[in-house]
């Protein structure tokens, strides 16, 4: 089963898309189209936190922020 970021979905779509959003940061398309799923990773909600403030007025930018995975620890 799929779990969906819906925040982070929903700055995607604000910002016109996975394409456009992958112009923006110079990545690929399935990258931006993870992020839906992982959250937007940290470095580039920084980023859109300065550079597209107006855009996503109103939007909550850290539930968007994909979440480091905790690390395992290995039974003995």
């Amino acid at each position: 089963m799929c779990r969906m970021n819906t925040a982070a979905t929903e700055i995607i779509e604000r910002l016109g898309g996975t394409a456009k959003v992958s112009r923006l940061f110079g990545l690929a398309m399935p990258s931006v189209s993870d992020w839906k799923r992982d959250g937007i990773p940290q470095a580039r909600v920084m980023f859109l936190k300065v550079a597209k403030k107006k855009e996503l007025a109103g939007f909550d930018l850290d539930a968007a922020t994909a979440r480091k995975a905790k690390p395992t620890t290995e039974a003995a």
